[in-house]
C-alpha cells in the first residue's frame, strides 16, 4: 500500500473559497467547457494517467477537472514556488485529485529542451509542441502578458507608469504584449533584441531599439521576456537610476542576475512579499519583483482565464491525440494540426459575440477552399 500523501497543500480549509473562484473561472473558459460537452460522455481519456507540472492556478484547476471529466486520472505539481494559488490547490486536493504515451508542452523553453533532447537521442516518447499552436503563442504569450504584466507591477509597487521609461528585453510574442501594455499606460518603451526581424518589427512599431548596456542608463522599469540567461547582470544594475524596478516575465530567475545583487548589494530590505529593495554600494536602489521569477504569477494572479482557455484547450486536444492515437506518432516533437488550432479559436467566438462571415459558393470556388470556412469544432470526434 502506498504511503504517499494524497495531497500536499498549504491550507485545505481554503477549498470552499477555491471552489467558488473555480466556478467563476469556468465561465471564462469556453474552450475547456466545450471539450467537456463534446467528450464528456465518450471519455476519450479513460484509462489515461496524466501527470502535470504547471502553475497551480484557478485556470489550471479548470484544466485538471476537464481532463478528469474526459476520463483521465490526474496528478499535479506546481512548477514555480510563487505561482501556486493556495485556494485553487486546496479545492483540487479536496476532490481526490507512468507507462508514458507522450508529452504535451506549452512553454517556449520546454519545447526548446524537448527538441534538444530529441537531437541528443534522449527523448524516448512522442511529444506535442502546444506552445507553437497559433491559439497559444499568439494569444497566451501576447494578450495574456499584455494584461498580466501590468497587473503584477501595479500590485507590487503601485508605480505610476505614465511618463516613465520602460525597457523590454526581447520582442517575441511575450515582449510584444508587454511593450504594448507599457506604452498603453503612457510609458516610453525601449526594446532590446538579438533577432534582426524582431528588432525591425519593434522599430516599425515606433519603439527605440538598442542594447541593454545603453538602455540600462535610461530605464525606470525593466522587464525581461527572453527565455535566456544573463539578460540583466551586475554591470547593468550599477548603471540604473535610483529605485529602478526590475522584473521578469519570460523564464526562470536566471534572466536577472539576482545572485549578483545578493552578493554585492550593501543592503537588502524586504518591502512586502515578492518585493525586495536593494541598496547598491553607489548609494542607488534597485527594486526586484518576485525574486526575479515570473512577475505576473509571483506578484499577481497570472493570465486571465479566457486567454488560458485557449492554451489549455490545446493541451486537452494534445492529450487526447497522444492517448487515442499514440501509435501514429514517432519519437520526436510534433505539432497539432491546423484544423485543431481553428477548432480552438472557434470554440471561443460565441463567448465574445463574434459572428463569422460565410463564403458564398462562388467565393469558395474562386479561392479553391470549402464554403464552410474554418473547421467547426463540433464536427471533430475521436
Amino acid at each position: 500500500m502506498s504511503d504517499k500523501l494524497p495531497y500536499k497543500v498549504a491550507d485545505i480549509t481554503l477549498a470552499e473559497w477555491g471552489r467558488k473562484a473555480i466556478e467563476i473561472a469556468e465561465n471564462e473558459m469556453p474552450g475547456l467547457l466545450k471539450m467537456r460537452k463534446m467528450h464528456g460522455d465518450s471519455k476519450p481519456l479513460k484509462g489515461a494517467r496524466i501527470a502535470g507540472c504547471l502553475h497551480m492556478t484557478l485556470q489550471t484547476a479548470v484544466l485538471i477537472e476537464t481532463l478528469t471529466a474526459l476520463g483521465a486520472e490526474v496528478q499535479w505539481s506546481s512548477c514555480n514556488i510563487f505561482s501556486t494559488q493556495d485556494h485553487a490547490a486546496a479545492a483540487i486536493a479536496k476532490t481526490g485529485v507512468p507507462d508514458i504515451k507522450g508529452i504535451s508542452e506549452e512553454t517556449t523553453t520546454g519545447v526548446h529542451n524537448l527538441s534538444k533532447m530529441h537531437k541528443n537521442k534522449e527523448l524516448k516518447v512522442p511529444a506535442f509542441n502546444v506552445n507553437d499552436s497559433v491559439t497559444k503563442s499568439k494569444f497566451d504569450n501576447l494578450y495574456g502578458c499584455r494584461e498580466s504584466l501590468i497587473d503584477g507591477i501595479k500590485r507590487a509597487t503601485d508605480v505610476m507608469i505614465a511618463g516613465k521609461v520602460a525597457v523590454v528585453a526581447g520582442y517575441g510574442d511575450v515582449g510584444k504584449g508587454c511593450a504594448q501594455a507599457l506604452r498603453g499606460f503612457g510609458a516610453r518603451v525601449i526594446v532590446a533584441e538579438i533577432d534582426p526581424i524582431n528588432a525591425l518589427q519593434a522599430a516599425m512599431e515606433g519603439y527605440e531599439v538598442t542594447t541593454m548596456d545603453e538602455a540600462c542608463k535610461e530605464g525606470n522599469i525593466f522587464v525581461t521576456t527572453t527565455g535566456c540567461k544573463d539578460i540583466i547582470v551586475g554591470r547593468h544594475f550599477q548603471e540604473m537610476k535610483d529605485d529602478a524596478i526590475v522584473c521578469n516575465i519570460g523564464h526562470f530567475d536566471i534572466e536577472l542576475d539576482v545572485q549578483w545583487l545578493n552578493k554585492n548589494a550593501s543592503k537588502k530590505v524586504n518591502i512586502k512579499p515578492q518585493v525586495d529593495r536593494y541598496q547598491l554600494k553607489n548609494g542607488r536602489h534597485i527594486i526586484v519583483l518576485a525574486e526575479g521569477r515570473l512577475v505576473n504569477l509571483g506578484c499577481a494572479m497570472g493570465h486571465p482565464s479566457f486567454v488560458m482557455s485557449n492554451s489549455f484547450t490545446n493541451q486537452v486536444l494534445a492529450q487526447i491525440e497522444l492517448w487515442a492515437n499514440h501509435g501514429k506518432y514517432s519519437v520526436g516533437v510534433h505539432f497539432l494540426p491546423k484544423k485543431l488550432d481553428e477548432a480552438v479559436a472557434a470554440a471561443h467566438l460565441e463567448k465574445l459575440g463574434v459572428k463569422l462571415t460565410k463564403l458564398t459558393p462562388d467565393q469558395a470556388s474562386y479561392l479553391g477552399v470549402s464554403a464552410d470556412g474554418p473547421f467547426k469544432p463540433q464536427h471533430y470526434r475521436y
